[in-house]
């Protein structure tokens, strides 16, 4: 099921449900209980009992297409509480580090390289915590900017990037979860992209003791009005592609096979002597190739960069 948050044409506030290639209002199909209505995590929340999402299904089988027209618009589907980023695969961090040695640090590029060919491979690990736990490093999530909206330059960047990433959206207030508990938290499935300033970046990892992620990333990130429930994309989370397109343009594409750490572990971690409450968004990192950093090729001003991950929808903003 796919989720938005509409606004309908007399101002009120609706989840609105995808039929076909239609949304429609769930506050206009009888829905009785208004903040399950009205706001996504609490409708994420409701559906993941089965009754309600039976009867859900049953009154939107049957809701008429015409309902859709009472939509003026959609927002962003819910204000995260907070935002912890995760990274999940090696082969993003490896790409990503050859990458910028690559554009910024050339002649070290120049000796992992020459290691490469008489090796066959980068002399090029994640450090040993990666393995550990789902390492990740806290965001700023007051500027998260919504589908359609558009991204400000950054001022300082010369090689501003994207990331493509996908977004577990946390229903339940837990601690210390385990096991079904940490799964269970969570109630649905976003696109992120995670804007990075990557000459920032660098400057960061060299000369910062707070790391590399401090302005080289918190001025943005994007999210999808589109939101997945849980029950499509949890038993196949391991086989979702995404792509990246950039003026219409496709420049890369990647998927979620062989993460380091399963998603509960990030629930797990995330948790452990911290509450976790409704709200807060988890990011799964970079699936592999869908960063610019991979590729040297980054954003300008006026690009318009798409992001589309199968089964939960696109995430579109425009540089300014």
């Amino acid at each position: 099921m796919l989720v938005r948050r509409a606004i309908l044409d007399d101002g009120t506030p609706s989840v609105a449900l995808k039929k076909g290639d239609r949304w429609i209002p769930l506050m206009l199909m009888g829905c009785k209980n208004p903040s399950v209505g009205t706001d996504v995590l609490e409708f994420l929340r409701k559906y993941r009992e089965e009754d309600f999402r039976n009867h859900v299904l049953e009154k939107l089988d049957s809701a008429s297409d015409e309902l859709a027209s009472r939509i003026q618009k959609f927002t962003i589907p819910f204000r995260p509480l907070s935002f912890r980023d995760f990274m999940l695969w090696e082969e993003h961090y490896v790409n990503s580090v050859v990458g910028l040695l690559k554009r910024f640090m050339p002649g070290k590029y120049r000796t992992v390289s020459l290691i490469k060919r008489i090796t066959g491979r980068f002399p090029i690990k994640p450090p040993s915590m990666f393995y550990e736990v789902p390492v990740y490093y806290m965001g700023n999530h007051n500027q998260f900017y919504e589908s359609g909206r558009d991204i400000p330059y950054p001022s300082y960047t010369k090689f501003l990037d994207y990331e493509l990433e996908i977004g577990l959206v946390i229903v339940d207030e837990v601690r210390n979860a385990r096991g079904d508990d940490a799964l269970r938290a969570i109630g649905g499935f976003v696109i992120l992209n995670d804007f990075t300033a990557r000459d920032m970046q660098v400057k960061e990892f060299r000369e910062s003791p707070f790391g590399p992620v401090v302005k080289a990333k918190n001025f943005a990130t994007g999210i999808s009005l589109d939101v997945a429930t849980a029950d499509g994309i949890l038993p196949r989370f391991e086989s979702i592609t995404g792509r990246v397109y950039v003026n219409g343009q496709q420049w890369c594409e990647g998927s979620t096979r062989n993460p380091a750490h399963p998603l509960e572990k990030m629930v797990e971690y995330a948790s452990l002597e911290e509450t976790l409450y409704p709200g807060e968004v988890l990011g799964t990192g970079t699936l592999p190739g869908c960063a610019g950093v991979e590729i040297d090729r980054f954003l300008s001003k006026g690009d318009t960069i798409e992001l589309e991950v199968d089964g939960i929808g696109t995430l579109e903003n425009r540089i300014v």
